[in-house]
This record gives structure tokens, C-alpha cells and sequence, in this order.
């Protein structure tokens, strides 16, 4: 359990209550010290400052109950009120939400959007969620999409759920489900793309991803939706395994990037799609399939947005 921080702290010692096990210290820290940044949040765990049972700790450190942690003081900015969420965008983000209960949110995250604040973005989804629902304390993203990828994402209301998606993502209980419009003719028979990924940093710090055999095993099951003669493929693209930007990967190594794809995508067949009007990544997770705790099961869907719409349109009329 924890309690409200003043601007300037002392020495806190917080024992960690039987529904924040498995949390790592790091969000822990993060959600208990509200107002304090996050690469001060990173120091003091680097530096180690903040014990847990009176040991240094790594920031991956997954919490137990009774664990007791300490914090060490910490000094706040004046205003730790966080920069309010434009009213356009919370306005957006409440209409898109597609399903809510008392413990979980599935939102249709429109294009361009990131899920999070950080890296020069002073918000996000989850940012915008928490001054839309002031009073769910727990706020949490349960997975990720890119920024400019569209469709279904899921947040959880309260700690259990969170655990219990968690274990179902793990395993092979979630069924996520994306469209992509991609480069060419996907042949009929290619159903699987199995390639190991691999993250690496360019000089400029931008993040990428490549086959290479000394990545992790990823695996992707493809459904061929609509074709637009030889020029573009509608597919239904659903990972198996949940690696970063698995999809775009292992459609750029199959030979067919994604449209509007600036980091893996084929300049000139994006280019073309730009000219129709579609002037994003045409990467939307549209379905979804969960297990609930009480042994129902959640099926949602999300629309794709008027951009994706009318560009297949005209797709179609050419």
C-alpha cells in the first residue's frame, strides 16, 4: 500500500500489499512516487538508493507480497500535477473505447498516437486515460502498440487483471488479430512467416529490428483478405509471439513491407499509397480474443479509420 508523497519526502518504508505482487519495482516506484520523473525514478534504483528486505535491487525486479522497500527522500517538483491532456484528445480517447467493465478498458487507438508519454512526448494513451478516469488508482497498459499503428489495445483497471492478462499473453490464450496492407501479391499458400528477430540501436539511437539467427524465435500466421491486383495485398496478420514490430519484420523479410511503413516499408509503394490519400502505416490490429477471470471470454473488434477506409476505395476504383 502507499500513500501520497509531499513535495519533499523522508525515508519511506512501504510494504508491498498481496495485490501488487509480480509489479516491478520500477512501475511500483513509478506509481508511488507521482510527479517524480522517471529518469530520477531510474537513478535512484541505479544508484542504488532504493532497497528491498535491505538488498539492492535491478529496476526488472518483480515484487512480492510483504516485500518491504525502501525509498529514500525525494524531491519533488513544486507542481506535481501532471500537464493536462488536451481536451480534443480525451474527447478522441473516450470515444474510442470500445469496451469497459470495472476492471479493463480496450480502446481503438487511432494512428499517430503514442501509448505512452517519454522520449519528448509529455503524454499518451495511458497519460490521457488516467485524467479520464481519475478514480481507477491503477491504471495500467497491459501491452503496446507502435504509434503509428492503429487499433485495439488494452488497459487494466485494477492489478489482478492486469497479472491474469499478463499469464494469458504469456501463453496462448489471447488471440490478437491486425490487418496490413502490403507491397505486391501475397501468395495464397505463404500462411507462416517464422524468422528469429533481433533489436539493434543505429548511431542516431533510432531502434530496429532484423531476422538474424541469433534473435528470438518469432512466428507469424498470414490470411490473405483482398488483393488489388499485383500492386497491394490486404492480409490478416496474427503473431504467435509478441516481439517488437514482429509484423512489420517479418512482412518487409516475406517481400511485401507494409504501406506507410517509414522505418521497413518500400519508399515508392508507399508513395503511391500517399497519393490515394493514405497518409499512414496501414498496420491495424482489428480483433481480439481474451479470457476473462471468471472464465468468460471477451471478443472485440475495431473499425479502421476513415483514412485506411477510403484509400482501399480507391485502391478499389483503380
Amino acid at each position: 500500500m502507499t500513500t501520497n508523497t509531499p513535495p519533499t519526502s523522508g525515508v519511506q518504508l512501504i510494504e508491498v500489499a498481496p495485490e501488487l505482487a509480480g509489479q516491478r519495482i520500477d512501475n511500483f516506484l513509478i506509481t508511488a512516487l507521482k510527479g517524480v520523473p522517471k529518469t530520477l525514478v531510474y537513478r535512484i534504483l541505479r544508484k542504488g538508493e532504493v532497497r528491498v528486505n535491505k538488498g539492492r535491487i535491478k529496476p526488472e525486479y518483480k515484487l512480492q507480497a510483504g516485500d518491504i522497500v525502501r525509498v529514500p527522500p525525494v524531491r519533488l517538483p513544486e507542481r506535481d500535477e501532471p500537464a493536462p491532456v488536451a481536451q480534443g484528445l480525451l474527447q478522441r480517447l473516450e470515444a474510442a473505447i470500445v469496451y469497459e467493465d470495472k476492471a479493463l478498458i480496450v480502446l481503438n487507438k487511432p494512428a499517430g498516437i503514442a501509448v505512452h508519454g517519454g522520449s519528448g512526448l509529455s503524454f499518451g494513451v495511458i497519460e490521457a486515460l488516467r485524467q479520464l478516469r481519475p478514480d481507477a488508482k491503477e491504471l495500467e497498459l497491459v501491452h503496446r502498440l507502435d504509434r503509428d499503428t492503429s487499433g485495439l489495445l488494452m488497459i487494466a483497471k485494477k492489478r489482478s487483471m492486469l497479472r491474469h492478462l499478463h499469464a494469458a499473453l504469456r501463453g496462448d490464450g489471447v488471440d490478437k488479430r491486425y490487418m496490413a496492407l502490403v507491397r505486391g501479391h501475397w501468395p495464397t499458400s505463404k500462411k507462416q512467416v517464422s524468422a528469429p528477430l533481433q533489436k539493434s540501436n543505429l548511431r542516431s539511437g533510432e531502434r530496429m529490428v532484423e531476422v538474424n539467427d541469433e534473435g528470438k524465435e518469432a512466428l507469424t500466421l498470414f490470411r490473405v483478405l483482398r488483393r488489388f491486383g499485383d500492386f497491394a495485398t490486404l492480409v490478416e496478420a496474427r503473431p504467435v509471439t509478441g516481439r517488437t514490430h514482429q509484423i512489420r519484420v517479418h512482412t518487409l523479410y516475406a517481400g511485401h513491407s507494409i504501406a506507410g511503413d517509414s522505418k521497413y516499408g518500400d519508399e515508392d509503394f508507399s508513395k503511391e499509397i500517399r497519393d490515394l490519400g493514405g497518409k499512414r502505416l496501414f498496420l491495424h490490429a482489428y480483433a481480439l480474443t481474451v479470457p476473462l477471470p471468471d472464465g468468460g471470454e471477451l471478443k472485440v473488434e475495431a473499425p479502421v479509420d476513415e483514412v485506411w477506409a477510403k484509400t482501399v476505395e480507391r485502391l478499389s476504383a483503380t
